[in-house]
């Protein structure tokens, strides 16, 4: 899936605070957007979906981490929480997409996300065919609608962002690789 994606589902986690806690509800969504794309900084350092994808890993720090905002709610402890849920989500959900070779919908890669804990990769589901897939922004757009909705103009403003970016990417995404052959 692509970043924008993983970001949409980020902001999904922190609509039940516009309800709960409405002054923590922005602090939550933009770290829950940031953490979602957080893993994804692995393709320019690093090895994508290994370096910076924890499937395993980042719920060891999300569970305490949503215990203290429970127990403790503020900027902080919130923003360490939702950052944190929505890396470990990203992590887990890029099994449920393609694999990490550069043209995923010839489905030649047997390896979706690294598993630490194992020391194994974990094979692509195809759920979503591949990243920048139309399918995949439709569902960007569809899960960013609500917090369109449910939240203020700083939220609202990199939501669209998001839409615009996705949108951008899902156009050219099948021309990347070719371009990447000419750079290198």
């Amino acid at each position: 899936m692509m970043a924008t994606t993983h970001a949409a589902v980020g902001l999904l986690f922190a609509l039940p605070l516009t309800v709960v806690a409405p002054e923590l509800a922005p602090i939550a969504a933009l770290a829950a957007i940031a953490g979602g794309i957080f893993p994804d900084l692995d393709l320019v350092a690093g090895v994508h979906r290994r370096s910076l994808h924890f499937p395993d890993y980042y719920w060891l720090g999300a569970v305490p981490a949503l215990a203290a905002a429970a127990i403790a709610p503020g900027t902080g402890t919130v923003a360490v929480a939702w950052f944190l849920l929505s890396a470990a989500v990203h992590s887990v959900s890029d099994a449920f997409g393609a694999g990490t070779e550069a043209r995923p919908w010839e489905r030649t890669s047997a390896e979706a996300v690294y598993l630490h804990s194992r020391s194994r990769w974990i094979a692509p589901r195809y759920w979503v065919r591949y990243d920048g897939a139309p399918e995949d922004y439709l569902l960007t757009v569809c899960l960013l609608a609500p917090g369109l909705v449910a939240f203020g103009p700083a939220v609202r403003r990199v939501a669209i962002a998001l839409i615009v970016v996705g949108g951008a990417y899902t156009l050219v995404r099948k021309r990347l690789p070719a371009v990447e052959e000419r750079l290198l």
